[in-house]
């Protein structure tokens, strides 16, 4: 969407655009509030003015960079019902909350600088995410496959704690194993139920 008329980017613009956002949590994580607006264009392949035309303060790129990551993890809900049976599809969907919550931890200090700017970069995140959990947990204890005595609320409590200890890149081995360990808490109860996969 072009910011300043509302219309649909040309696909050439949104292309620039989503370049310019992944390597902007790339450098941002790596180098914090360091970061360089020429390092963030270089990486995406696209030249400085392109970049400031699209964000022209630090703290823009940092947040729409967080809500794309956001977006991206919720958006990934529905595609992944789509291709694959419920358990599975959860089972995907966790192995990219760590991906977002990755980011997010590597771009705490960034998105700090936002919040002390005034602008709050997380004021949906939380609804948007139990959303899409909701839909892919509700879907799977439809089929069956998941204990019905967990709420979302409960399950994005456990991965946040997860996130929380276990969000680091070099951590990404542990954190698999307890994404695993709490998926098959789910399956427990369904199967004990005579409900299993």
């Amino acid at each position: 969407m072009d910011r300043g008329s509302g219309r649909p980017l040309r696909a050439d613009a949104q292309r620039n655009r989503d370049k310019i956002l992944a390597a902007a949590v790339r450098v941002f994580t790596e180098e914090g509030l360091d970061a360089h607006f020429e390092r963030i264009a270089k990486e995406a392949g696209v030249g400085s003015g392109t970049l400031y035309r699209n964000f022209p303060t630090r703290e823009a790129l940092i947040e729409a960079a967080y809500r794309n990551e956001l977006a991206q993890l919720c958006d990934a809900a529905p595609a992944l019902l789509a291709a694959m049976p419920p358990h599975e599809a959860l089972r995907a969907w966790t192995r990219h909350f760590m991906d977002y919550a990755t980011a997010k931890f590597g771009m705490a200090d960034a998105l700090q600088a936002v919040v002390g700017s005034g602008a709050n970069p997380y004021a949906e995140s939380h609804r948007m995410i139990q959303t899409a959990l909701t839909s892919l947990m509700d879907a799977a204890t439809a089929a069956g496959t998941i204990r019905p005595d967990i709420n979302p609320t409960d399950m994005f409590a456990a991965l946040t704690g997860i996130a929380l200890t276990s969000a680091k890149p070099e951590q990404r081995d542990q954190a698999e194993r307890l994404l695993d360990l709490t998926l098959d808490g789910l399956r427990g109860g369904a199967e004990q139920t005579g409900r299993g996969c």
